[in-house]
């Protein structure tokens, strides 16, 4: 058994033996990197679906294509109960936040390195980005396209919820001291402070979708302000609330019965049959019209938000079948099998390379675009995404990550430190 997670020895696989997993301390959820493949994988289905003219060729399956952008709002949702909670976790063991310049500091790490190449790649190879200027790239290398421009490059159009993801990043620590307050001698957890953050986030949601990103859009002729933080901060409150449901799961002493909503809640995390049915369900709803056009014409403010709860239901229920871990689960022991948590581990670069090889795909095959040939396109941006994403991992990702405890100009560290277990393995969406 292991120290720190209860849970029978890790035994080593040939995948791992390669190069290997990250670091594992405290409790862990192997599910959960499953699932960052799942949604890495549904937006590279949903890219190639767009280009070979399946939305509207194939009716309804064309329509559930178009609707697998849903693996945006998995990796948010799975960004609020990773990044989210360790801070609860500190918070309920008395103990203050994590420290921020850390955090920071190994947000950047994560995300930054492999962000960077695969901004030259597409900016330096992509026929449409030739006569960028050093303006253009600096805009795109700090991630601003959706603030200051009208989208990002050809080859990076879906690096704006990366944009987002990297705000939310930069927020968190302030919405987390709205949560939990500031540390204090036997001060511990609010439930109902942090359920508050969750209801304050989704509001704020809902109202930029219907009214202020209008607003902001009349006021300025740049910027895209439906792709900006404000649009999706429900997907992450999302996860902030399955984080706090599960904190308080693991520090419930032993024979005390939790309450109505806690025990409803992980007996639907022990179905995750029912779970995926609902979440399939959902998404199929959203394959509707009430959700908006599959295509790029824009919607209504009130298809928009009608796309976006519906999303945000999907990836909580989604990765509410891996918030509470159970060994004991043949879900879950189908779920941490070993290739599947290896793509985990690649999948942020999967999301990163996949549109670039895209478009050196239809480049080298010549195939028009709009014109078919989806399955032919799909495996062979698959096949070279995980190839490119496996380089990337070992070159660029680990080798990276090695760095974190380095101190760029040294920070303090804003938090106790008395050792509370926190997951480093998959530690946000990304």
């Amino acid at each position: 058994m292991t120290a720190r997670s209860g849970h029978p020895a890790h035994r080593t696989t040939p995948l791992e033996t390669i190069v290997p997993p990250p670091p594992e301390t405290g409790t862990q959820f192997p599910v959960l990197d499953t699932l960052r493949a799942v949604g890495a994988l549904a937006v590279l289905t949903t890219h190639v679906a767009f280009w070979t003219g399946a939305y509207t060729r194939h009716g309804t399956w064309g329509a559930l294509l178009a609707r697998l952008d849903v693996g945006v709002a998995l990796f948010f949702v799975l960004s609020g109960f990773l990044l989210g909670r360790p801070y609860l976790l500190r918070a309920a063991a008395g103990l203050g936040a994590p420290g921020t310049g850390r955090y920071l500091w190994k947000r950047f790490l994560r995300i930054y390195p492999l962000y960077a190449i695969t901004v030259a790649l597409a900016l330096g190879l992509i026929h449409d980005n030739r006569g960028a200027s050093p303006g253009d790239w600096l805009t795109t290398l700090l991630m601003l396209d959706n603030h200051l421009g009208y989208g990002f490059p050809a080859g990076l159009t879906h690096m704006w919820s990366l944009a987002v993801e990297v705000a939310f990043y930069l927020v968190l620590p302030l919405l987390m001291l709205v949560g939990t307050g500031r540390h204090r001698p036997c001060r511990t957890l609010s439930p109902a402070r942090v359920a508050a953050l969750a209801a304050g986030m989704v509001a704020a949601s809902v109202w930029w979708t219907l009214d202020g990103a209008g607003r902001v859009a009349e006021a300025t002729t740049t910027g895209e302000p439906t792709e900006w933080l404000p649009a999706y901060l429900s997907w992450f409150a999302v996860g902030i609330l399955l984080a706090l449901l599960q904190v308080r799961q693991e520090r419930r002493p032993t024979g005390q019965r939790p309450g109505r909503l806690a025990s409803a809640v992980e007996g639907l995390a022990r179905q995750p049959g029912v779970c995926w049915t609902l979440a399939g369900a959902l998404l199929l709803m959203a394959s509707t019209p009430i959700a908006g056009p599959t295509m790029l014409a824009s919607s209504e403010p009130t298809e928009l938000l009608t796309k976006n709860l519906l999303y945000a239901a999907v990836g909580g229920l989604v990765v509410l079948t891996g918030a509470f871990p159970d060994a004991s689960s043949a879900y879950q022991r189908t779920m941490a099998a070993p290739l599947g948590r290896r793509l985990g581990w690649i999948s942020y670069g999967i999301f990163c390379l996949h549109l670039p090889i895209l478009h050196l795909v239809m480049w080298t095959t010549g195939w028009p675009l709009f014109e078919g040939r989806g399955p032919a396109v799909w495996a062979l941006t698959v096949a070279i995404s995980l190839v490119a994403a496996e380089a990337a991992y070992r070159v660029v990702e680990r080798p990276a990550l090695r760095l974190k405890g380095i101190r760029p100009g040294g920070w303090r560290s804003g938090a106790s430190k008395k050792h509370v277990s926190t997951p480093t393995t998959g530690s946000s969406a990304r």
